[in-house]
């Protein structure tokens, strides 16, 4: 449309009245905004008086069809910028920070110590940059939550790999009582998991130990859970730990409360307690240990007893050195409101090795033999991805050997559930 011959306010008041229903018809919205120009700076727009303006107005909304907010809109860019741009294209966004090879280094991370929370897997992130792999040194610095949004972009799924309760017995052995701590290592948390029958046939058994002040954990695996097998297992694990032990806590169960065991800690100067009546949470430690270390690496398939020689010798050589010195573990902050009532917050994440490093003078909680710089040693040999990736390697020979045919394939180091699942539970 030319309207260029309409030059004052009277003729646009003329057109406005002659010419309703009238609608500009453009090609583009950008013959509009130049439209728009052109009448805002043949009538002066911004130097007419408030009637004459309102004509415009509406001469300009009736002839485009903008909306009177809109058009506002526009009228102001043209006063600040001296011209009408579609704003398209220009929006704010958030740089990406995150590259496709960062999420493969996390989905490798994950895949390696078994997806782990927010927390602990940016701890060994860190650890890993820190201990001179540089091709960390940008995810190294994410948070802990939006580790979480990583996890479901597709960079990192396409890599990613998405893992019975004791009867009571009555016995005088052992105090019942929940342990008392003071805050020193040395009181362990004990319990027992059985990796299933598969027709009557019993599997192997996994003893499960873990310091409460620590999280320093061992694990030995035995054929069976009668009192010369306990005794032997036990007394093996105690040596894994590289403090004195104080303290002996278990459930009711009858494979503790024995009077061989019983007599080895007494040996030792080692108190044995067991769960009170009624307080499930007496020994809850080491309860959410077998779930999400013992049954994550071992699942519930049957294993048959005769290999559990074989799978103490891979505690002993790889499990309980990865646990302890290379997979973080989340150490609660209490605090006690006006109201008495205490509340845990989970902020601290670390190895045992460092928990017990950053103890006050650790080297008096030492038992004998045992040296701080061998401790530092083993600690710093391998990075939490390097030594991570030997004890997937190892694990995937021992279950090559032992899992049942047709229990398990291996896709990238992990197992595939068996339909078969085992009475483990």
């Amino acid at each position: 449309m030319d309207d260029s011959g309409i030059v004052t306010i009277s003729q646009v008041k003329k057109l406005l009245a002659a010419s309703k229903g009238l609608k500009l018809k453009s090609a583009s919205r950008d013959d509009k905004y130049r439209w728009l120009e052109d009448i805002l700076k043949r009538f002066k727009f911004f130097n007419v008086g408030r009637k004459e303006k309102g004509l415009l107005r509406k001469y300009m909304e009736q002839m485009t069809g903008i909306s009177t907010s809109q058009l506002t809109r526009l009228i102001s860019k043209q006063l600040l910028m001296g011209v009408i741009k579609a704003s398209w294209g220009l929006r704010n966004k958030f740089p990406t920070t995150y590259t496709k090879k960062d999420m493969e280094l996390l989905a490798e991370t994950d895949n390696l110590h078994g997806r782990l929370s927010g927390p602990a897997t940016k701890y060994i992130l860190e650890r890993e940059f820190n201990f001179g792999d540089v091709r960390y040194e940008r995810i190294s610095g994410v948070s802990a939550s939006h580790i979480y949004n990583l996890r479901e972009k597709p960079a990192y799924r396409v890599k990613s790999i998405t893992v019975s309760r004791t009867k009571s017995v009555q016995t005088s052995i052992g105090i019942r009582h929940k342990p008392r701590t003071g805050g020193k290592p040395g009181h362990l948390r004990v319990d027992t998991v059985h990796q299933g029958d598969l027709n009557g046939v019993k599997g192997v058994y996994h003893i499960n130990l873990i310091d409460e002040v620590m999280q320093w954990e061992i694990l030995v695996s035995v054929a069976e859970i009668n009192e010369a097998a306990m005794e032997l297992a036990i007394e093996d694990a105690l040596k894994g730990f590289p403090f004195c032990i104080l303290g002996f806590h278990s459930d009711n169960g009858g494979e503790f409360l024995n009077e061989k065991v019983a007599e080895m800690l007494n040996s030792e100067l080692i108190k044995q307690s067991k769960s009170r009546s009624g307080r499930c949470n007496d020994n809850a430690l080491v309860e959410g240990k077998n779930g999400s270390v013992v049954r994550k690496l071992m699942g519930h398939w049957h294993i048959d007893r005769s290999y559990a020689g074989e799978i103490n010798r891979f505690y002993m050589d790889y499990y309980n050195t990865y646990l302890n010195y290379h997979r973080p573990c989340g150490f609660a902050t209490i605090t006690v409101d006006e109201k008495g009532k205490r509340r845990r917050k989970y902020k601290t994440y670390r190895t045992p090795y460092r928990a017990f490093m950053a103890l006050k003078n650790p080297a008096q909680y030492l038992r004998e033999g045992v040296k701080l710089e061998d401790l530092k040693k083993t600690a710093e040999a391998h990075s939490a991805n390097g030594f991570a990736k030997l004890m997937q390697a190892e694990k995937e020979k021992l279950f090559k050997k032992v899992l049942p045919k047709g229990a398990t394939t291996f896709r990238n180091g992990g197992l595939v559930k068996d339909l078969r699942r085992s009475t483990a539970e």
